[in-house]
């Protein structure tokens, strides 16, 4: 904090920055910095307007931002973008808490800075008292229950970070099923292509990269809208492939698992069975009883 200039925390391991009061020292604007909390950036706007696949994202207004520890993060000369609150907590605040088993869950730490939350009205409200009851625990005197207050507030923020973000899922409802349709083409010209021979099945990392989403973001998308993670529309697309393939008697199963990306013919045959109760050569025998 010290080296941008801003004031030094109240608490070891939290604190809360209000930029309408202080603002960084941008004299190392462009320098980057290996963060080692979490951060929480609440802005009242945004500037400029943020883009999602073809089209752009409503709530413009404002909103939140949130950053992993042991991301790189870099120093912004652009005044704007540091206005609002940022919240800095280490994990080590968590420690002994249950919170700290439930982290993995908040998949927004891994999201991208434009997949941002955005916020009406109504939920801004909502978030800036969070942050205001922050702010006042953090400038009364640390005793034994300071802690236990703190991680409390953090967690009623998160949760409504998690609602107010499955909310954005189902208001972009035609933003998100478009980005669902061009999955479902990118994964059938995949196998039509018989790329997988080559690169193997391909994996929600890929899948998220020529989408242009973070994989985080588009596996709880998905999970919101669908009920199925990236990985699991991935074999749901490969088993019904490998139908249509089976529904052939040209090619042996194991032919079919090589084509679809398996390494081993023995990996296709559980993950067929596992998806559909059948065995390839089971399902195979329906389709030729003779």
């Amino acid at each position: 904090m010290e080296r941008v200039g801003l004031p030094s925390p109240l608490h070891p391991l939290i604190t809360l920055v209000n930029y309408d009061e202080t603002k960084p020292a941008l004299a190392d604007a462009g320098s980057q910095y290996l963060l080692h909390f979490y951060k929480i950036a609440f802005k009242s706007k945004f500037s400029g307007k943020a883009k999602y696949g073809p089209g752009s994202y409503d709530f413009r207004d404002g909103g939140l931002a949130f950053v992993g520890p042991n991301q790189i993060v870099e120093l912004s000369d652009d005044l704007e973008e540091h206005e609002g609150y940022a919240l800095f907590f280490h994990p080590d605040l968590l420690y002994k808490h249950p919170l700290a088993a439930r982290m993995h869950r908040y998949g927004f730490f891994s999201y991208s800075v434009t997949e941002a939350l955005f916020l009406s009205e109504k939920e801004k409200k909502v978030i800036r008292s969070v942050f205001e009851a922050i702010a006042t625990e953090l400038e009364t005197s640390i005793d034994h229950f300071s802690q236990d207050v703190l991680v409390s507030q953090l967690a009623l923020l998160l949760h409504h970070c998690d609602r107010f973000y499955n909310r954005q899922f189902l208001t972009r409802n035609v933003a998100h099923h478009d980005l669902i349709d061009r999955m479902h083409v990118y994964l059938n010209e995949r196998f039509d292509q018989k790329q997988a021979l080559v690169s193997g099945l391909p994996t929600p990392q890929e899948v998220a990269e020529q989408l242009k989403v973070s994989q985080r973001y588009l596996s709880d998308m998905l999970k919101s809208l669908t009920g199925k993670t990236t990985q699991q529309h991935i074999h749901l697309k490969m088993v019904e492939k490998a139908k249509e393939m089976l529904g052939s008697d040209l090619l042996t199963t194991a032919d079919i698992a090589y084509t679809l990306g398996f390494e081993h013919p023995q990996s296709f045959n559980k993950l067929f069975k596992q998806k559909t109760g059948l065995s390839p050569a089971a399902f195979r025998k329906s389709v030729f009883p003779n």
